[in-house]
């Protein structure tokens, strides 16, 4: 099976009684999750987030989902419904509702309210809600939803089932199957079974874990390692983790408890999201156990926990301003315990190790996923989707949420559980997917790009741009600026030339200034007279000298002035 798509065109008008699914983000990557249903004219948006840059982004904060393919069809949205509170799925709605205020938003309590709060830092006043719960069941336009619990590294998440006239769909956003999960509640697999006995035409399913065998870790598990960090440790211990994991703040908070520590939170959406969890009842802290991380400088460390954010190296996360020594009121010092509680996002890896190799040169012991049982997955693991697949039965399985090889890993696992080889559909952001007469067909492929936050301008930076920042960031760039005698076209100023990113002297360009006057005469003499032309000739003696000597591709900015 291709699981490329490079050929295909615009998709045809969708057949009458037919339902279009159209992933805008998420497949492909991990983040930026963005699925729009359209059924009789009418869009379901499912899931709305952010994709956070990696090194070869430089400059951007966020990457959005690109709004194009429904831009024009706002106005058809019914609703548009949230999985669960993670900023990969909800991180992009603030910009969504710039273009239509009114949108209703679907979701469940601690969804909503985390969102909430962002809304509010974009300025945007409280749009329609709707707060569902598993086992309700809610239409909006031609779209009949039922919710169902699932299981995840975050309370409240939701999958979703869509009956249409043209068949259901049962979307399980992220997930896993933890039995033993901290608030007790289980994914719950007989609603899952109820509705493949109804009859699920296709199945969207998580494919983060994959490749992953067996079956994900219980978050209980967790609590011994945590518990011999804090019995061995006669220090200050900061946990670092994602603003959103409230089970991972809870283990935590007990394991402070139990061993007679005050907690602090450090990080502005720490203190927010806690903040949200603890009142809606998502999160139990004991009374006298928080304390205001400024006031942790005047306890004993040994009777200290701070629960920070920063644990994917975040270049302005409290972590790495810590592990940097810039945070304006926390210092390592030797002998501190640093647990960094969270996964490796992909594209992370060198701002994490750079952050720990920090640390540690600080004289802090940093206990993280690779030498400890620190962090569990909150996606389900073979074992668990194929528990899933036999569950539901689906008549069409398309494989969502994940880098190109999770999708197809787990394709391979509906394949493997008797989902027809041609009833298994892998798709990328932009590629259509109708869903007609019980099958699902791949029928065309809309534009469907990145859209790149950079400071306060959206889609402004191009990949061209960025191809321009890794360059400057990389390689340097020298400038080169000549004046010639528009009359005779020789070379009566200069060149000038100024480089940055290069450690070597100004004058190591000296060398190159008689030949760029030579090629610039030697051009004027065969008729050369266009500045643009002339400019050419610079950058290529400019850049075939600097790959020569100095090993460097810098960008070459040239100007030629007339006189």
């Amino acid at each position: 099976m291709s699981h490329a798509h490079p050929e295909l065109s615009a998709p045809p008008p969708l057949a009458s009684g037919g339902l279009r699914v159209i992933p805008l983000g998420g497949l492909g990557e991990v983040g930026r999750n963005m699925t729009v249903f359209e059924y009789d004219g009418r869009l379901l948006v499912v899931d709305c987030g952010v994709l956070f840059p990696e090194d070869h982004h430089p400059g951007v904060d966020l990457i959005l989902p690109d709004f194009d393919a429904i831009r024009d069809r706002l106005d058809a949205v019914e609703a548009l419904v949230l999985t669960h509170g993670h900023e990969d799925h909800i991180g992009a709605v603030p910009y969504l509702l710039r273009e239509r205020r009114d949108i209703p938003l679907v979701g469940s309590q601690l969804t909503l309210a985390l969102l909430g709060s962002k809304l509010r830092e974009h300025r945007i006043e409280k749009p329609m809600q709707a707060i569902v719960s598993e086992g309700d069941r809610v239409s909006f336009g031609p779209f009949d939803l039922e919710f169902v619990a699932v299981n995840h590294s975050i309370p409240d998440a939701l999958a979703v089932a869509i009956r249409t006239p043209a068949g259901m769909v049962l979307h399980t956003g992220d997930f896993k199957m933890d039995q033993l999960p901290l608030d007790r509640r289980i994914t719950d697999l007989r609603a899952f079974a109820r509705l493949g006995e109804e009859g699920v035409d296709l199945f969207l399913t998580d494919s983060t874990n994959a490749e992953v065998p067996g079956f994900t870790t219980s978050e209980k598990d967790i609590a011994p390692v945590l518990d011999r960090v804090f019995y061995s440790s006669d220090q200050r211990i900061i946990v670092a983790c994602f603003a959103s994991h409230v089970h991972r703040v809870q283990q935590v908070l007990d394991a402070a408890v139990e061993h007679g520590r005050k907690v602090a939170y450090v990080g502005r959406s720490m203190v927010r999201n806690m903040g949200i969890a603890r009142d809606l009842g998502y999160l139990h802290v004991p009374p006298g156990t928080l304390v205001d991380a400024k006031e942790l400088g005047n306890m004993p460390p040994e009777k200290t926990v701070m629960i920070s954010t920063g644990s994917q190296g975040e270049p302005m996360s409290a972590l790495s301003r810590i592990a940097q020594r810039t945070h304006n009121f926390v210092s390592i010092v030797p002998g501190d315990t640093v647990v960094l509680a969270s996964s490796l996002i992909p594209g992370n890896e060198n701002s994490v190790f750079r952050v720990i190799n920090g640390l540690t040169k600080l004289g802090a012991e940093v206990v993280h996923k690779s030498n400890a049982l620190v962090h569990v997955s909150g996606h389900a693991s073979a074992g668990e989707l194929l528990y899933c697949y036999n569950i539901v039965q689906p008549r069409n399985v398309m494989p969502v949420h994940g880098e190109i090889r999770h999708m197809v890993a787990n394709a391979d696992l509906a394949r493997a559980a008797g989902v027809p080889d041609d009833h298994v559909v892998i798709a990328e952001d932009g590629v259509v997917v109708d869903l007609v007469e019980g099958r699902a067909q791949v029928t065309g492929k809309v534009d469907c790009g990145y859209v790149f936050v950079d400071g306060s301008s959206i889609g402004d930076v191009s990949e061209s741009s960025l191809k321009d920042r890794r360059i400057l960031g990389e390689e340097g760039f020298v400038s080169v600026i000549v004046v010639v005698d528009s009359t005779s076209g020789k070379v009566i100023s200069g060149p000038e030339i100024q480089a940055r990113g290069f450690a070597e002297e100004e004058a190591t360009f000296d060398d190159i200034r008689p030949g760029i006057v030579d090629a610039l005469t030697k051009a004027v003499a065969e008729g050369t007279t266009d500045n643009y032309q002339l400019q050419q000739v610079i950058r290529r003696v400019v850049g075939r000298w600097v790959g020569n000597r100095l090993r460097r591709r810098p960008m070459i900015i040239p100007v030629v002035l007339e006189a």
